[in-house]
């Protein structure tokens, strides 16, 4: 199966960036009870309120169960009181890499 992959453009609500930067820790941890995520990174554009997330699974059945997990369940759901409002999600086929085993 191929490997797929994304971004999301989540926005923080003015004010609670401080609390979302945690509540992105407590995500990036969570994820490890996901061992089909590959790659699971949070990038800030500067000067803004706004994130990305660049996401790597290895195959579709992989990304099928994200989130689905308790702590990611539950660490989805801190971030997402902190949103302005909805992700802009982007889905990606990976062509080539430095860095990725693809």
């Amino acid at each position: 199966m191929a490997k797929l992959s994304l971004t999301a453009t989540l926005t923080c609500q003015d004010g609670k960036t401080d609390e979302f930067d945690a509540a992105l820790a407590t995500l990036i941890a969570a994820s490890e009870e996901e061992p089909g995520l590959e790659i699971y990174s949070a990038h800030r554009v500067p000067d803004t309120n706004d994130y990305v997330f660049f996401e790597l699974y290895t195959d579709e059945d992989a990304f099928a169960v994200h989130g689905k997990g308790p702590e990611m369940r539950a660490a989805m759901k801190a971030l997402g009181a902190l949103l302005a409002g909805a992700p802009e999600i982007t889905m990606l086929a990976p062509v080539v890499a430095k860095g990725m085993d693809l």
